[in-house]
């Protein structure tokens, strides 16, 4: 079994919004609303690709009921706990014109201790019954940011494969304790080594610094694949996949279909090469999509024959 935990839950709402302005009254074309958040589009992924998975986190007021019911209506097995204030709404405008991609987030409810404490009980309940668990996403408001970290310690008692995808500092706190696998994007893999990546040289000494760092192993995801530092029996290995991007429908999610697919084709048993075409065909399939984390599995199978992976030798990080 597969536990995504997603502690900032959301209702996502995408609009396509043609020649998009700010200022200016609007129609939108096209919308949609789902359950949202980075581990819910993980989840979701997850289901259409026929692995076994359960979302859990915290959901709060009328729109954490939307929240779970959606998830149920879907099928996507979940256990969250509830909480008294209200979870968050985001919002994210296509303009199918241009393609740019506008997003606006709530910051979300206040999480109590003592809710705290109890989401912690149900997540060490449920990792009896799991091989991994999936951290993703921001932290609620007034959460510790080392809560992540904690809880990569606990699972990790328990022989439980962590693996992590947030930002700031509950992205470098928890990456110094030691989690499976860390696969932020470009931009929060800068923030988590402090500083920025100038060209391909910077960005491959990146990959290796997060693993110096703490993680198990490092993906970083870009706009035409990937970069990324695997285990392979007992030596670490740095691979480059590539895949000529896709005129998108909407972008949103395309992170959490690409962890995804990683992660149920390593459940399955894959090597990292095959893992990492699957991810990348994955990520690419879903800006095919309206809606976060939708992926049509069959398209992916066909993408995968596409994605390029290159192994590169460990000269190419200056050593």
């Amino acid at each position: 079994m597969i536990v995504t935990v997603t502690l900032n839950a959301a209702i996502d709402k995408t609009l396509a919004v043609p020649n998009f302005r700010l200022g200016r009254r609007h129609r939108a074309v096209e919308q949609t609303a789902m359950a949202g958040g980075k581990g819910v589009n993980v989840a979701r992924a997850l289901k259409a690709l026929g692995q076994p998975v359960i979302a859990t986190g915290v959901a709060g007021g009328p729109t954490g009921t939307l929240i779970t019911e959606a998830l149920t209506g879907e099928g996507i097995l979940n256990d969250f706990l509830r909480i008294r204030e209200e979870s968050r709404t985001s919002t994210a405008v296509i303009d199918p014109t241009s393609g740019e991609q506008t997003e606006i987030n709530e910051y979300g409810p206040l999480v109590s201790e003592s809710e705290l404490e109890r989401f912690v009980e149900k997540l060490l309940y449920l990792a009896r019954g799991a091989t991994v668990c999936v951290f993703s996403g921001s932290l609620p408001r007034g959460v510790d940011p080392g809560l992540y970290g904690r809880l990569i310690e606990e699972l990790k008692r328990l022989g439980v494969s962590t693996i992590l995808d947030s930002e700031g500092e509950p992205l470098i706190v928890g990456t110094r304790k030691s989690p499976g696998l860390v696969s932020p994007n470009e931009l929060e893999a800068e923030g988590l080594v402090g500083r920025e990546f100038a060209d391909e040289e910077d960005r491959l000494a990146g990959i290796a610094e997060m693993v110096e760092l703490g993680a198990g192993e490092a993906i970083m995801t870009l706009p035409d694949g990937c970069l990324a530092m695997l285990a392979d029996g007992g030596e670490k290995r740095v691979y480059r996949a590539t895949l000529d991007p896709l005129e998108p429908v909407a972008a949103v999610g395309s992170g959490d279909a690409f962890l995804a697919g990683f992660v149920a084709a390593r459940y399955s048993g894959g090597g990292n090469e095959d893992c990492l075409r699957f991810a990348v065909a994955c990520g690419a399939e879903s800006t095919q999509h309206f809606g976060a984390g939708v992926v049509d599995l069959r398209e992916v199978e066909r993408l995968r024959t596409e994605v390029g992976v290159e192994q590169l030798t460990l000269s190419a990080l200056g050593s």
